[in-house]
């Protein structure tokens, strides 16, 4: 693991450029795949270099097809790991009707700010795509943009099979919840959800070596190289230890 110091980028629509034409879909067929999924696959991610910069924007098919990653293709992402008051992690298996990484094991929430005026800010576009996406797909609206504490940055490349795959820099948010959070998941985004202690999800690692369940390529990165650290100091009240705010950790 490799570390990039830079400064976040603070960028308005007007300077992006949009791509999104059919050139980069690599004559890809969404048929068959499920109509919702479908659907978002058209939203516009925000297409970043290596230091974070903006450079434009293009289709969450294009961004995630292995064609486009291979040619150095990154976009921005976001992952939020959210704890109870016991400081247990909630979980979330992907259904699966999605495209990539179909019914694996992950964070809480993870998903991309879109191309649009109050998404494209940083850290702070991060957090509203964040508080939209835990709504859309937990059903969750208890956990506001300020509750979200931002630690870290990683860029991280993982093909999900030969066509699809996430090539990210990845923005890391922490929030912990003192009172019970309702939560209704939308069945086209969650398979299952379940909050879990460290032992617990120790033992999810071992049923996936095991090949019993799968876990997501970006949370067994985060897992392995910071979570377990950070989850001692969110329980110790020294999280801001862990703010690296400027730093993007090449995994």
């Amino acid at each position: 693991m490799t570390t990039t110091t830079t400064t976040t980028t603070t960028t308005t629509a007007q300077t992006i450029r949009v791509t999104g034409d059919s050139s980069s879909s690599g004559g890809v067929s969404l048929d068959g795949y499920d109509p919702e999924q479908v659907r978002l696959m058209q939203e516009m991610c925000i297409l970043v270099d290596g230091n974070d910069k903006v450079i434009g924007f293009d289709t969450k098919k294009n961004t995630h097809l292995m064609t486009n990653i291979n040619q150095g293709m990154l976009h921005r992402a976001f992952s939020v790991f959210l704890f109870d008051a016991s400081y247990r992690l909630l979980l979330q298996q992907r259904a699966d009707e999605k495209i990539t990484f179909p019914g694996y094991w992950t964070n809480t929430c993870c998903s991309h700010p879109l191309a649009k005026e109050d998404e494209l800010a940083g850290v702070e576009g991060a957090k509203v795509a964040a508080v939209r996406k835990l709504d859309h797909e937990l059903g969750i609206t208890s956990v506001t943009k300020d509750e979200l504490k931002y630690l870290t940055r990683i860029h991280y490349l993982a093909p999900s099979d030969e066509v699809w795959g996430e090539h990210e820099v990845d923005y890391i948010f922490v929030a912990r919840k003192v009172d019970e959070v309702p939560m209704k998941p939308s069945e086209n985004e969650v398979k299952d959800v379940k909050y879990v202690t460290r032992d617990e999800l120790r033992a999810m690692f071992k049923e996936a070596e095991q090949g019993r369940i799968k876990l997501t390529p970006w949370f067994r990165l985060i897992c392995e190289n910071f979570l377990f650290s950070w989850w001692d100091h969110l329980e110790a009240g020294t999280l801001d230890q862990c703010v690296q705010e400027a730093k993007i950790h090449k995994m």
